[in-house]
């Protein structure tokens, strides 16, 4: 295993075509979704693609998106509903490919014992992040199992509180996506069930600023072909790969492993990540969290520039 590997970073490392523009700047979320960009900057996957990469890491896809539409990031990550809302508003940017998704990753999680089933969440305090993609499959959920959101009481928290509410009993149960529920889990939390079935995969997405796709076509491949050979590197060793996350997350390996084995790593905009986005899409429409559906690329209609 020793030799592959090192083959491997060999062989990764071999010197490529180096482009003269300015450093590509990247900004991505120190989430489990956000595997493979923390690989490929750990790894130094841009630069053996000849790519000059300047990182910024934020701990939500709304401070990414903020980087990408203030200028201060040519491309950025985020989940469905942040790049959603900024492609609606007609800003200069474009989506380009999803590079993680998982049905299975948003998961209902409590402490009482008593409540086994989606029924037995009537009149109970729910916290959720209101107007995400969590929140869309959690009224989906409800409705499934014969409930509407007058039914719950629905608390806006933030993740990172999530945990402490439902060990205080300000909250009976919470929805999120992961590493929280794996965290909870570590405080005698478990699961009720997952946002899965659902109709969503809840991609997590890489867009660019307009401009620069259109100026920097070459940067652009090379830029995917660094996160390909993060991907491959995760096919090969996921033990090193989960080593690497759990460093730069600083989070226990074992919270790691499952909450990765919860998502799917790819490099893909085909049509059941589109179908996905058009869902959460009518969703935020009907919140009126978004005024218009945006307008989406064809499947692959990117990735087909090399």
């Amino acid at each position: 295993m020793k030799k592959k590997l090192i083959l491997f970073l060999i062989l990764c490392a071999w010197p490529m075509l180096s482009y003269a523009a300015e450093p590509l700047r990247f900004a991505f979320q120190n989430r489990i979704g956000s595997v493979l960009p923390i690989i490929a900057v750990d790894q130094r996957f841009f630069a053996a693609e000849g790519l000059d990469v300047t990182t910024q890491m934020f701990s939500s896809g709304p401070a990414c998106a903020e980087a990408l539409t203030s200028g201060a990031a040519d491309i950025a990550t985020m989940g469905d509903t942040t790049a959603l809302i900024a492609l609606s508003r007609n800003l200069p940017v474009q989506l380009l490919f999803s590079h993680a998704s998982g049905e299975q990753r948003h998961r209902v999680m409590v402490m009482n014992p008593a409540l086994k089933s989606v029924e037995d969440l009537r009149g109970k305090r729910i916290g959720v992040k209101k107007g995400t993609s969590t929140y869309g499959g959690l009224l989906k959920l409800l409705s499934r199992n014969g409930l509407t959101e007058q039914d719950v009481r629905l608390i806006n928290l933030r993740p990172a509180t999530l945990i402490e509410a439902l060990q205080a009993g300000s909250i009976d149960a919470f929805a999120a996506s992961e590493p929280t529920p794996s965290m909870a889990e570590m405080r005698d939390a478990h699961q009720l069930t997952t946002l899965g079935g659902l109709g969503n995969h809840y991609p997590i997405l890489i867009v660019g600023q307009s401009r620069y796709i259109n100026d920097h076509p070459q940067q652009l491949a090379a830029f995917r072909r660094g996160l390909q050979r993060a991907l491959t590197f995760l096919h090969r060793y996921p033990q090193q790969a989960e080593k690497i996350v759990a460093t730069t997350l600083n989070l226990p390996p074992d919270v790691i492993k499952q909450a990765m084995a919860r998502h799917a790593y790819h490099l893909k905009l085909d049509q059941e990540i589109l179908t996905s986005l058009a869902d959460t899409g009518d969703f935020l429409l009907q919140q009126k969290i978004i005024r218009q559906q945006p307008k989406l690329p064809q499947p692959e209609s990117i990735l087909v520039r090399k």
